[in-house]
């Protein structure tokens, strides 16, 4: 049926079938390591993409390439896949029956795209700083509330100002610049101290050394080239993520951003009878270890809004206790594989994975969990009303592409073969806040060079001026000074000359004074001799 996907059949004879007007309900893929949950997973993209609806999916053990190349008789586990597939009614007792296309099992591949965020295993993914925005950001730096403010108003200052912010050197620059002129900044949007900037920058640079540095660049993913539908088949876009979950903050944080960006981007639909896009978030525990009790509302409200856009979102992760019970409780579609009971926590889990199904009367669902083999699950889907059914417990279907990875062969035949090899191969790197904040800087400098050769010349001016301010003084002094001292020696000459003419005529008048003396004597003794003489 086109309508439909199937899953398997349970132990009662009923088969398991997932309703597609129903698959953007949302679904949950839970099971121990090497139960099967990959297998699950393989099925499901293989029923999506045969409906023509496309998926993308992060491949973290690798396994999911498989999905690209069809299974083969000369597969190692091709005799247990045919018994599978017989015990479940998909073909008869004739193995020949497998390669005809009047069998209900039959090998193929699905038309498959790989991405790699560190672009070796697929087209490069990326975005820009501002698609990510600062809260997605600030989770994927794990910063504290007052150092997400600041990045907020790095956002703001950038939008305000008309800079975009494309990759980690606009960030950076833009943050070197909030630093520089924090005390302006923080009058116009709030405090911005050196501290939390720095702590910021720190955290820039372990981004970067995670390879982040690649993911925040352009050209940036385009959502439609993950929406695409080849002969009647969705488009399966897997993610490489095997080297990526080892950062798995920059995992968790990408998944997230690219889920926010469908329920921004994608109109809305409705009740679609089939789903626009599925998306499956392996490893989904990631997602919501240590987030804010804000992000996990972010992912609430996405989870909840989303379907409407006609997106489904598959969560698989080992344990249902990894989700959270506000998310879990939007999961419709349930698919629950082996879980294992050693400790106290692990035995909670179970009997809190048991209560979330509708009961079946003949199974004891918290015994079944612990019971079930590999390639077994307990499966709750939705009816037509949109009740759960009834869980059985039920054996999964046998895929048709390869169980197992594609080989680097395979794989680089298929990227090369890609239609977007050119659009995503090489990077831009147009005018953004880096650029125009570098201009601002060099016209700064230029600025204040002119402005200091300016000050220079001025100075050098001032200076001569003065120097010829003094000399012309000392000119003006000396002019005026010369002729007194030519007044004054003359008065000088005249003084010595009056003085030596003085000295001439006392010694004359002496020497009058000494003859006239001498004559007068004379005279006396004259007179007196005479007298004496009488």
């Amino acid at each position: 049926m086109t309508d439909r996907i199937f899953l398997g059949k349970d132990t009662d004879g009923v088969q398991q079938h997932l309703l597609l007007k129903l698959a953007n309900r949302h679904g949950l893929i839970a099971g121990a390591t090497g139960t099967g949950k990959t297998v699950t997973l393989q099925i499901l993209t293989e029923g999506f993409s045969k409906a023509g609806v496309p998926v993308f999916a992060a491949d973290v053990k690798g396994d999911l390439s498989g999905l690209s190349q069809a299974g083969s008789p000369t597969h190692k586990l091709h005799d247990k896949l045919m018994a599978r597939a017989r015990k479940i009614g998909l073909i008869g007792n004739d193995y020949e029956s497998l390669l005809s296309d009047s069998g209900g099992y039959t090998y193929e591949a699905m038309p498959t795209i790989f991405w790699d965020l560190y672009g070796t295993q697929g087209h490069p993914v990326r975005t820009t700083i501002s698609e990510m925005g600062p809260t997605l950001l600030a989770r994927l730096m794990n910063l504290n509330e007052t150092q997400e403010g600041i990045l907020t108003i790095a956002f703001e200052l950038a939008e305000d100002q008309e800079m975009l912010l494309l990759d980690m050197k606009d960030l950076r620059a833009l943050l070197n610049y909030i630093s520089d002129n924090k005390s302006e900044i923080s009058r116009e949007y709030g405090n911005v101290t050196s501290q939390s900037v720095a702590a910021i920058q720190r955290s820039l640079l372990k981004l970067e050394r995670a390879g982040a540095d690649e993911f925040f660049a352009e050209p940036a993913l385009k959502l439609e080239d993950l929406m695409h539908v080849k002969d009647g088949k969705g488009l399966v876009s897997i993610l490489a993520a095997d080297e990526l979950i080892n950062s798995p903050a920059l995992y968790s944080t990408f998944l997230l951003w690219l889920l926010s960006e469908l329920f921004e981007e994608l109109p809305e639909i409705g009740n679609p009878d089939k789903p626009k896009m599925v998306f499956f978030f392996d490893e989904a525990h990631l997602l919501f270890d240590d987030a804010p009790k804000a992000l996990v509302q972010k992912i609430e409200q996405v989870a909840r809004l989303i379907r409407s856009k006609g997106v489904g979102i598959y969560f698989v992760t080992q344990n249902p206790m990894d989700i959270p019970d506000s998310v879990l409780g939007q999961l419709g579609n349930r698919i629950q594989h082996a879980l294992r009971a050693y400790t106290p926590k692990e035995q909670k889990a179970i009997r809190a994975a048991a209560s979330s199904f509708r009961e079946n009367p003949n199974l004891n669902t918290e015994d079944v969990i612990t019971d079930l083999g590999v390639g077994e699950a307990l499966v709750s889907v939705l009816d037509a009303k949109g009740i759960p059914n009834i869980v059985g417990r039920t054996l999964i279907r046998p895929p048709a592409s390869r169980l197992g990875p594609a080989t680097k062969t395979e794989r680089d035949a298929i990227i090369k073969a890609s239609a977007l090899k050119d659009k995503y191969a090489n990077t831009l790197d147009r005018e953004s806040a880096y650029e125009l904040l570098e201009a601002r800087t060099e016209a700064a400098e230029e600025a204040a060079e002119k402005a200091a050769e300016k000050a220079k010349a001025e100075t050098e001016t001032a200076k001569e001026t003065a120097r010829k301010k003094t000399a012309s003084k000392k000119r003006k002094t000396t002019s005026k000074r010369a002729p007194r001292s030519r007044t004054s020696g003359r008065r000088s000459s005249t003084r010595r000359k009056k003085s030596a003419s003085d000295v001439l005529s006392y010694e004359a008048k002496l020497i009058v004074r000494q003859v006239l003396r001498a004559q007068g004597r004379k005279i006396l003794r004259g007179i007196l001799g005479s007298m004496t003489r009488r």
